[in-house]
């Protein structure tokens, strides 16, 4: 048996820590929903309406966004069970990014409608989305299929992106559209999430 490497980390503590960070900024996604004192009076059903179809809309979104990345963070960790120190900082700076979706989640939320914080919300996806890409690359070592997949979501999302600097209300509906890739992988018979 051969003494492990004491510059390779391994891989399933970095797991255990994605797994609390992924939980906590899905958690935080929904806590900007209830101010009850934005209310002059007992809310109505159109007033409730009023209020949360944005933030509800970015909400869902957002978490779904969170947990496609996350089943894609943890099928590339099961693929590399060790790393060095430069893989394991690349993943750190994803979950860095991941963290901060709560952040740009609630001002997309409240002000989605200003160019400067859709633009804002949508280079955030798009660095989350390439830090992805470039773990797969890691991972898959060139130009395989979960590496292309993850380019998908990069090229809409920067779509998007240019979308929110010319008409923000219509952003939201690219950036969902970004992760289609999953539906693309579905029908083509690989295996689900590495987008």
């Amino acid at each position: 048996m051969t003494a492990p490497d004491p510059n390779l980390f391994e891989m399933r503590r970095l797991e255990s820590l994605s797994n609390t960070i992924f939980g906590v900024a899905m958690t935080l996604l929904a806590s900007d929903l209830p101010k009850a004192g934005e209310f002059k009076a007992m809310p109505t059903w159109s007033d409730l309406a009023q209020l949360y179809s944005g933030r509800v809309t970015g909400l869902v979104l957002s978490f779904i966004i969170a947990g496609v990345f996350w089943m894609s963070h943890h099928q590339r960790l099961a693929r590399q069970p060790e790393a060095g120190r430069g893989v394991v900082m690349l993943n750190l700076f994803f979950l860095l990014s991941i963290v901060l979706l709560p952040v740009t989640n609630g001002l997309e939320a409240n002000y989605g409608m200003s160019s400067a914080v859709a633009v804002l919300f949508g280079l955030h996806l798009t660095a989350i989305a390439s830090l992805n890409a470039w773990l797969w690359w890691i991972v898959v070592g060139g130009w395989r299929r979960e590496f292309v997949a993850a380019l998908f979501p990069i090229l809409v999302l920067v779509s998007g992106t240019i979308v929110a600097g010319i008409a923000p209300q219509y952003a939201s509906y690219l950036w969902l559209f970004a992760f289609g890739a999953l539906l693309i992988r579905r029908v083509a018979g690989a295996p689900i999430a590495n987008s």
